[in-house]
């Protein structure tokens, strides 16, 4: 695989200059000799780059940090920290905490192909000895610059496709909670809770730990309707699944079973706990007060109860998933047979 920086080279000059894309990039001149300061700058003001002066290596770091330029055209040897060291720094902090993307073009008077092959080496993006013809030094910027804003827009492209990644996820997990929600209570749906169903009983199966399954209908809710109609009818299966919720832990699972029938699916939970949360959810719908008001009538508070069934595993008959589902309906069948507004458990 060739190295990334050959890749972005290449894509580089395949890319289409765009007129006036490099007007008013910062251009770092580093060199003790002022002169070859001045006369580089004159040179490539003509280009309506923008610029900033270094003398010496601690003299660039500052500005780096300071000024943030698309390009580093240094002198190897300065006083102090020499362009050798600087070069070094800068490109073991291309993060973007750090210095970024920055090429760097090292001057050098020293000749020869080996001094050219160490500055590369040091990861020089370019290499140039003095004295330098200036419209060499002029293409080689130009291409360097080039080279910067190509990867600049590359990276603002990646933090695009990151932002848009992010928005997608939160997308994606904003349907997969709406697909999971019943519209009307905020509780699971029906359908995720048999998956739920599904992964807790393998787990009770596989460390023969208890599960409770209750299942909890409103009594006379079709009088509800008729008596108050459809939309007080919904408030009530609202209320009541929050009087619900607010009894189970978190590791509970309540969902809307179908109708004004609420299941809730207890992991750890003893035939005793079981019981116990059933009465606290019975009680807690028993002590609803719904205030009714129609026009020209009297605001009146209106109750209602509930049934539930209760069944624990393990226990005997009860051998799936489904057997336990069946054994909580057929106690909350009993306990609407045997008047209602009470709490049935399936017997071991």
């Amino acid at each position: 695989m060739a190295p990334r920086r050959t890749r972005t080279l290449e894509i580089a000059r395949r890319a289409e200059p765009v007129p006036g894309a490099l007007d008013g990039r910062l251009v770092l001149i580093a060199d003790d000799d002022r002169a070859i300061v001045s006369r580089i700058r004159e040179h490539l003001a003509q280009q309506r780059y923008r610029f900033v002066e270094a003398f010496d290596g601690t003299q660039v770091l500052t500005a780096l940090r300071e000024h943030r330029p698309d390009l580093l055209l240094m002198d190897v040897e300065m006083p102090g920290l020499g362009g050798v060291e600087v070069c070094r720094i800068v490109k073991a902090n291309q993060s973007e905490t750090g210095f970024g993307f920055l090429p760097v073009i090292l001057m050098t008077a020293r000749s020869g192909k080996g001094a050219k092959v160490e500055g590369l080496e040091l990861g020089a993006d370019d290499y140039l000895t003095k004295p330098f013809d200036l419209l060499e030094l002029s293409a080689r910027v130009k291409s360097m610059l080039r080279l910067k804003a190509l990867q600049d827009a590359l990276v603002e492209k990646n933090r695009e496709l990151d932002r848009a990644n992010r928005e997608l996820d939160q997308k994606r997990q904003e349907l997969l909670e709406l697909s999971r929600t019943d519209g009307l209570t905020g509780l699971t749906n029906r359908r995720h809770f048999e998956e739920r169903l599904v992964a807790e009983f393998t787990r009770s199966t596989r460390y023969r730990s208890p599960l409770s399954c209750l299942l909890l209908d409103i009594d006379h809710f079709k009088k509800v309707n008729d008596n108050w109609g459809h939309p007080f009818g919904d408030l009530v299966l609202k209320e009541v699944a929050q009087v619900t919720r607010k009894v189970l832990r978190d590791v509970d699972v309540l969902a809307r079973y179908g109708g004004e029938e609420l299941v809730a699916l207890l992991p750890e939970t003893s035939r005793e706990e079981a019981y116990a949360a059933a009465e606290r959810m019975r009680q807690g719908v028993e002590g609803l007060r719904l205030p009714f008001s129609a026009p020209g009538k009297p605001t009146v508070d209106v109750r209602c109860t509930a049934s539930i069934g209760v069944a624990t595993y393990p226990a005997p008959g009860i051998d799936a998933q489904d057997a336990l589902v069946s054994a909580a309906d057929e106690c909350l069948y009993a306990a609407k047979q045997n008047g209602r507004n009470q709490v049935q458990q399936h017997e071991h």
